[in-house]
């Protein structure tokens, strides 16, 4: 199974198992972002790119379900989900997987298999999100195979890193990508510095918009970019 390192969110309002699980997988080599209620766990979760979150169920503020609903339902995200609770019932299951899980584990659980579980988890998402091979955004055109680029019918040359970025933000599309993801499409885990990717974005903006009346790639101010039609 790959090794490379994950992005996780813990949602746990039990500190010290929020504790063990956060150093144990940070032991790993992951990379974990931890929230101790439900509401800033849907904050984080709607706002930030993770690939895989464990969320509890009995949480102040929002519960687990209410959680992953609400994510679910409002930002369409298809980030894999683990509940990790107590609730051992059927019909508590039931109601989790029909909410949108893609696990279920009842506490207490191994902090080995809690981490298989996880990479498990991404790695089969990963493979089956097989990739339409044609992108488009309005009059906004990509053939990823054949590597064509277009505006209506006027062609884009685009360099590599530029195709990178633009498969990340047409695939979102209307959703707003961030930085952080952005970057990763572009350089993996390790980024150039000097703000990059502002001038990667800058001309891929030109290239797609310079010549065209109606602008489709837009920066979101604190947050990342996005491609769309509308405003």
């Amino acid at each position: 199974m790959n090794n490379e390192p994950l992005s996780i969110l813990i949602i746990e309002d039990n500190a010290q198992l929020a504790a063990n699980l956060y150093d144990y997988l940070a032991a790993c080599g992951h990379n974990l972002d931890a929230a101790p209620d439900g509401l800033s766990g849907l904050h984080l979760a709607s706002s930030k790119d993770y690939d895989a979150i464990l969320l509890d169920w009995n949480l102040p503020r929002l519960d687990g379900l209410t959680v992953l609903r609400r994510l679910r339902r409002e930002t369409k995200k298809k980030v894999p989900i683990i509940m990790l609770t107590a609730r051992d019932q059927l019909a508590d299951k039931i109601d989790g997987f029909e909410g949108g899980l893609d696990d279920y584990l009842v506490k207490p659980v191994a902090l080995p298999e809690i981490e298989i579980r996880l990479r498990s988890l991404v790695s089969r998402l990963r493979q089956s999100a097989a990739p339409d091979d044609v992108l488009t955004v309005g009059d906004l055109y990509f053939d990823i195979r054949k590597v064509q680029v277009r505006r209506g019918e006027r062609s884009i040359p685009i360099t590599r890193t530029g195709r990178r970025l633009l498969e990340v933000l047409m695939r979102e599309s209307p959703h707003v990508v961030s930085r952080a993801r952005l970057e990763r499409a572009a350089w993996g885990d390790i980024v150039p510095g000097n703000d990059l990717l502002r001038s990667h974005m800058y001309v891929l903006r030109r290239a797609v918009d310079i010549e065209s009346e109606k602008p489709l790639l837009r920066t979101v101010p604190g947050v990342g970019y996005r491609i769309c039609e509308d405003e």
